[in-house]
């Protein structure tokens, strides 16, 4: 299955790490445009030339293991459809370009389901997505939370995982994950 990773889902770095965890146990393929990326590094940017930096370095080296997941998103299927931004056009875009089945955002109200649904696609928050995934597969899952956890703290400190699992604004994944056994 191939997923467009919005921007919005990128730039969270708990979120973006288990999202590429996910992906390179084999469970999905991401897919992006240089838009999307270009949108992630400007929110970072916003932050200060260090998380630029950080951004840049970080996009990189995503390229560089992902290289089949850049495409393009210039073209036109998508245009005759009534989006409630029309700037996010260039997703769908990217995701009819792909072949890819959905696109994974927290800006559901960007892709109405009328709209996608005409083009057979699924935005699919990544909370959705990843409990989703992790009812498949769990133990993948389960080690992308947990790496990205062990980071977390070892960058800023003790943090609880459901701490970090609420900030990451994946609640339905942490209650699986609790009541699914080890």
């Amino acid at each position: 299955m191939r997923a467009v990773l919005d921007a919005c889902v990128l730039y969270p770095t708990v979120l973006r790490e288990i999202l590429i965890s996910v992906a390179d146990a084999g469970l999905y393929q991401p897919v992006w445009s240089d838009r999307i990326l270009a949108e992630w590094r400007h929110a970072a940017a916003r932050l200060g030339p260090d998380q630029d930096a950080v951004a840049g370095a970080e996009i990189a080296l995503l390229r560089a293991r992902f290289p089949a997941a850049a495409v393009a998103d210039d073209g036109s299927a998508a245009a005759g459809v009534d989006w409630p931004d029309a700037a996010d056009r260039h997703v769908v875009e990217a995701a009819l370009a792909a072949g890819a089945t959905g696109i994974v955002t927290a800006n559901l109200r960007d892709f109405p389901r009328r709209a996608t649904a005409a083009l057979e696609l699924d935005a699919i928050h990544p909370d959705a997505f990843l409990t989703r995934l992790f009812h498949q597969a769990p133990d993948p899952v389960r080690a992308a939370v947990t790496a990205a956890h062990d980071k977390a703290q070892a960058l800023g400190g003790a943090m609880a995982l459901r701490d970090m699992m609420a900030r990451a604004r994946l609640p339905r994944l942490a209650k699986a994950m609790v009541r699914a056994p080890n």
